[in-house]
């Protein structure tokens, strides 16, 4: 079979890269797997796609799929963008996406940037997203045909180059078909459970992370009602996201939520689900999939303001890198430091971070 072209493919060793990977080595294109060493573990740690285990298994996967593998050092651009971002957010009191961003700078930046270092022609990811031409010439990112693992939310700020260099192997599946395919080729990771975690954060234990790498952020402040009254204390404005309704600390007598974060102050202020609705947002480091916004004016499109929340339609105007989102209907936790995406049906037209909400 003559060659389709060279393809790097980012292998974490969970399941849906390596489907990902042997499928397009089946497919006739020349494989390179390559693992990311993303963090520094300290010495005997074993965490998620960035530890020991986890090499080994994407590893013995590009073995039983006879093509070469490598683990790349990305740990340098994966500090200064990823990591560098989350403490600044932190300390902002936005919540961070760093799934967005890493995605953004690394999986569609640095690791791209290896593969023209290469000489290699594609890049490949197991993310549950499709691509496909648009009339226009221009390359457009579609929703994964399985909409309960569907990640183009993450994806928002890619663009028309990396799309282009782009393929995702398992984006038309369903997750099942995945796991099928896992069995077929006899990979020891067909039944590997997803990962639930931020690579970087063992245990998922974002607190006791920032305490240890950021521990400035670990200061002890109050925590009030909408009226200011004091109802309890807390150790760093770090620990909670706007809509928020678990490990508050105090206790009001009925549902409390977080309403909003203030990090000048070190203040956190709760109060009941009513007070989160909002009319709107201004996002800032917006992009869009086509390199530009898709009308000059106010346009109807549908927007997500969290990776597993509902479409909400809206009318967006876009402003440079900014826009102003204007809900059809109130939404509540609208968490400064999240994405909003917007979309029109199954396609991803772009998105940014949510600087502040519109009451």
């Amino acid at each position: 079979m003559a060659s389709r072209g060279s393809v790097l493919v980012a292998m974490s060793g969970g399941v849906d890269s390596s489907v990902s990977a042997c499928l397009l080595a089946e497919q006739g294109y020349e494989v390179l797997g390559s693992h990311m060493r993303l963090v520094h573990l300290a010495e005997g740690v074993d965490h998620g796609c960035c530890g020991p285990s986890a090499r080994a298994d994407a590893e013995e996967v590009a073995g039983i799929g006879g093509f070469p593998f490598e683990v790349v050092d990305l740990t340098e651009a994966f500090e200064e963008t990823v990591l560098a971002d989350f403490f600044e957010e932190h300390e902002a009191g936005r919540t961070p996406n760093p799934c967005a961003r890493c995605n953004e700078h690394i999986k569609f930046g640095a690791f791209l940037a290896r593969a023209d270092r290469l000489g290699i022609d594609l890049v490949a990811t197991g993310h549950y997203v499709r691509r496909a031409a648009g009339p226009d010439g221009r390359w457009r990112l579609l929703r994964g045909a399985d909409r309960g693992k569907d990640q183009s939310y993450m994806l928002h700020a890619i663009t028309q180059r990396a799309l282009s260099r782009s393929l995702f192997p398992v984006g038309g599946m369903a997750k099942s078909e995945t796991r099928q395919h896992a069995s077929r080729l006899g990979l020891p990771v067909a039944g590997k459970p997803d990962s639930q975690e931020v690579c970087f954060v063992p245990g998922a234990d974002h607190a006791a992370f920032l305490r240890e790498y950021a521990p400035h952020l670990a200061r002890e402040g109050e925590v009030v009602g909408p009226d200011g009254r004091l109802l309890g204390r807390h150790d760093g404005t770090f620990r909670f996201t706007v809509g928020q309704r678990r490990g508050l600390g105090v206790s009001t007598g009925e549902r409390t939520y977080v309403v909003d974060v203030d990090p000048e102050a070190n203040r956190v202020v709760v109060g009941p689900a009513e007070l989160l609705s909002r009319r709107g947002l201004v996002a800032d480091r917006v992009s869009w999939v086509a390199g530009e916004a898709p009308a000059a004016g106010p346009f109807e499109a549908e927007v997500r303001i969290r990776y597993r929340g509902d479409d909400v339609p809206a009318v967006v105007t876009a402003e440079g890198d900014r826009a102003v989102v204007e809900f059809r209907a109130p939404q509540r936790g609208v968490a400064p430091g999240q994405s909003v995406v917007v979309y029109r049906g199954d396609e991803l037209l772009g998105g940014g971070r949510i600087l502040r909400a519109l009451r």
